[in-house]
């Protein structure tokens, strides 16, 4: 094992820092996909898919943590394999920040869609005509692997600087605040969305009521608000990463040169991560949602996270 993973790294030992972290990591996120779309393909079932989306982003943020100190252990001769707290204590801060925020997100999100779906036996309609065909099966899964590798595009960049680089930034700036800030509000507003809509679900089931449409709580002030709470913590993530990359430290950290190109091109992965979310939610869910309002049920692999 040892041996292929110094083989790996070595492989992906690109010039760039942050080519260095993004191949191996994007390379994951496939490999995870593909492993899972096997057997889910054998057996025709569906009850892991948004699960292992959730681990795969798990997954790839803790590769794009350790992969920095573990490149350094695999440089010194008879080194061990760093630990947990190692690689905790290594980081900066603000890597820990994001990487966190994409954890809960993930861990959050893949226990509701796991309790959802077994709660209904195992089955997801987005699924109907897709399960039957390998290749459209296994398409599901390779476009949940996209989906995850541009969501993390921006926690993989600021996770490829080195923490002595980042170590010269300022304790915190404005843009780590607004950041922050709107991740944590986006997530409150997701969650909350999805507590009163599962509750409105359970209580339609029990006979409780006979509404077509959920209109309280969030629901009533919008028709969809766990898609803005979604679209809001993922451009949290990105505003604290973009203040990263723009810094000086952040562009050598990168292995760019400072210049206007250089600073719009970190913009841009910084911006693809929110603006793919939104995208799927504003326009692919809108075209393809298939049940009543009330479902938000839409296709699988471009899927809406939290439909």
């Amino acid at each position: 094992m040892s041996g292929l993973i110094g083989a790996l790294l070595h492989a992906t030992n690109f010039r760039t820092p942050f080519l260095r972290t993004l191949i191996p990591s994007i390379g994951l996120a496939y490999g995870l996909q593909a492993a899972c779309a096997i057997p889910s393909i054998i057996f025709q079932t569906e009850r892991y898919y948004d699960l292992s989306g959730s681990l795969t982003y798990l997954s790839c943020t803790a590769l794009s943590l350790s992969l920095p100190l573990l490149r350094a252990r695999y440089a010194t001769p008879g080194a061990a394999l760093p630990g947990l707290l190692e690689i905790l204590r290594a980081a900066n801060w603000r890597q820990l920040a994001l990487s966190a925020a994409v954890t809960f997100w993930a861990a959050r999100l893949g226990s509701f869609l796991f309790a959802r779906i077994t709660a209904d036996e195992g089955r997801d309609s987005r699924f109907d005509g897709l399960r039957e065909s390998a290749p459209k099966f296994f398409g599901a899964f390779a476009a949940q692997a996209t989906w995850v590798s541009l969501c993390l595009l921006p926690v993989l960049a600021v996770n490829s600087i080195p923490a002595t680089a980042l170590a010269a930034l300022p304790a915190f700036t404005l843009t780590d605040i607004r950041g922050l800030l709107l991740y944590v509000g986006g997530i409150t507003f997701e969650a909350t969305a999805d507590r009163q809509k599962n509750k409105w679900v359970e209580e339609k089931k029990a006979k409780k009521h006979s509404e077509e449409f959920l209109t309280r709580g969030l629901w009533s002030k919008s028709r969809h608000p766990n898609y803005f709470g979604e679209s809001t913590l993922w451009t949290g993530i990105a505003t604290t990463a973009a203040g990263v990359m723009l810094t000086g430290a952040g562009q050598a950290g990168l292995g760019l040169s400072g210049s206007l190109l250089a600073k719009a091109g970190v913009l841009a992965m910084a911006g693809v991560s929110p603006a793919f979310v939104t995208f799927l939610l504003l326009k692919v869910s809108q075209l393809y949602i298939r049940l009543s309002w009330s479902e938000l049920t839409t296709i699988p692999g471009i899927r809406c996270p939290n439909e």
